[in-house]
């Protein structure tokens, strides 16, 4: 019996299972639809409160050179004499490098954070820092010399206003980097669209703070950097010392140095003119990395705003998945606002996206304007060595993806861009020529974008896409 009333109790039960059944169907819809609560956009109009509030000019500049030209030790020192950098610090950096025997690189770790960068003295990655001066807010963004690392400096100068090119001013090394690297970068910032560039001719010390050096170093690169396409009246040439501090926030003391009446490197750098960036324009950001920002913020991503605006609650979308996302929270320059706006270097918390569909070098764009994944593009660039049709890589920022250079348009003249001749066979350097690229995926470009085109580890052409 016992038996009998176990198997008969289930009965009535049997009746209401379809209620607990479409319950929990309800759950697991509601569950896959939306994991967190939506984030209510509040529909500002970001252009109109954008320009309601006064505020400092805000510059990125890239830092490039040779390696070993004292890039490093230089904004060192720059952001130890603003202050952005203490002297306990300071002290502890002096006595970590002496204990190694590299005592001269302690301004040098301001910026090389990594121990990798330590142990070798050089800088691989993109190290960001902001200083302020009382006109302008700047980020500097220090780029590594190092040819193996060029494509991390591409990263860099494709989000700068200008770029601060240092030179060693010593015997014999201002000579070796003209045919190292000092030559590509300064080619390279050009091309990809930095028009002011700022030469800070480094090591002064030791040339003995000569004129007669200062003045040939001047000319050899003013002669050179006008050929890359830079105007005359956006170069300019600073003798400065990165050890000892001289013309940097302040003037020389030394008596050798009195030939030399221009400003310093830091009121140089506030003469830069504020950009001017696209509001108006449909969203757009390169991501320059994808990162967890911890239990509230399942997905983040980082980057500087090419054009447009952006506001918390609003809807984007991240390409070539084509997936969307909503802005669960935002951060300009690491404090939390409501909305950002083009030239602006941003966090976006994103909701409502899996990792799997977001990597670095994606394109973040506005959900109802996207950006086109295309496998083909035209482009004018300017060739640093001989081009044919031929397998290269082609860089974006943070976006590199292999292709092929299928078909050399025409050359053009430097100056008008009128076609010079249709349908080369090859092409020489220093020759400014219109190109079609395929590429082995479909990946968001359209114009004006900078493109940098590398083959076998060297840079071969660098310019925009049409």
């Amino acid at each position: 019996m016992a038996v009998y009333q176990a198997t008969a109790t289930p009965k009535p039960k049997a009746k209401e299972t379809p209620k607990p059944k479409a319950s929990l169907a309800n759950g697991v819809q509601s569950l896959s639809i939306q994991e967190t609560p939506k984030v209510k956009s509040k529909n500002i109009d970001v252009i109109s409160e954008f320009k309601k509030i006064k505020r400092k000019n805000a510059a990125n500049f890239v830092v490039i050179g040779h390696v070993d030209a004292g890039k490093s030790t230089l904004m060192g020192r720059l952001l130890f004499d603003l202050k952005a950098v203490d002297q306990r610090t300071m002290d502890k950096y002096r006595k970590e490098a002496e204990n190694i025997g590299k005592g001269s690189f302690a301004f040098a770790w301001v910026l090389d954070q990594g121990t990798e960068e330590r142990a070798r003295g050089v800088t691989i990655d993109i190290a960001t820092n902001k200083f302020e001066t009382d006109k302008t807010s700047f980020t500097i963004l220090d780029a590594p010399g190092h040819r193996d690392f060029v494509p991390n400096m591409i990263a860099g100068a494709s989000q700068a206003d200008f770029a601060v090119l240092v030179i060693d001013a010593s015997t014999g090394n201002f000579e070796s980097g003209l045919r190292g690297q000092t030559k590509e970068h300064a080619l390279l910032v050009r091309s990809i669209g930095v028009q002011r560039i700022i030469v800070a001719v480094n090591k002064m010390d030791v040339a003995e703070w000569s004129h007669a050096r200062f003045e040939e170093i001047r000319q050899q690169m003013s002669g050179f950097l006008t050929g890359a396409g830079f105007q005359p009246k956006n170069i300019s040439f600073v003798p400065c010392s990165g050890l000892g501090g001289d013309n940097i926030l302040r003037r020389s003391s030394d008596p050798r140095s009195s030939w030399y009446k221009g400003a310093t490197l830091v009121e140089d750098l506030d003469l830069s003119e504020p950009s001017t960036h696209a509001l108006d324009k449909p969203l757009r950001m390169t991501i320059n990395d994808v990162f967890r920002g911890g239990v509230q913020n399942p997905l983040s991503v980082s980057g500087r705003l090419e054009s447009g605006t952006v506001q918390i609650g609003e809807q984007v979308m991240i390409m070539p998945s084509g997936e969307k996302a909503q802005i669960r929270s935002l951060e300009v320059d690491d404090e939390p606002q409501e909305w950002a706006v083009a030239g602006q270097n941003v966090v976006l918390n994103l909701t409502d996206i899996d990792a799997i569909h977001i990597k670095t070098g994606d394109a973040l764009c506005s959900a109802t304007a996207p950006i086109r994944n295309v496998r083909e593009f035209k482009a004018k660039i300017l060739a640093f060595d001989h081009l044919t049709p031929m397998n290269i890589d082609v860089h974006k920022g943070r976006l590199h993806v292999p292709g092929r250079i299928s078909q050399l348009v025409a050359t053009l003249d430097k100056a008008s861009g009128a076609v010079l001749k249709k349908k080369p066979k090859i092409v020489q350097p220093g020759t400014v020529v219109r190109v079609v690229v395929q590429l082995d995926e479909a990946v968001p470009l359209e114009a004006p974008s900078r493109v940098v085109l590398r083959s076998n580890g060297e840079t071969v052409a660098a310019g925009l896409v049409e």
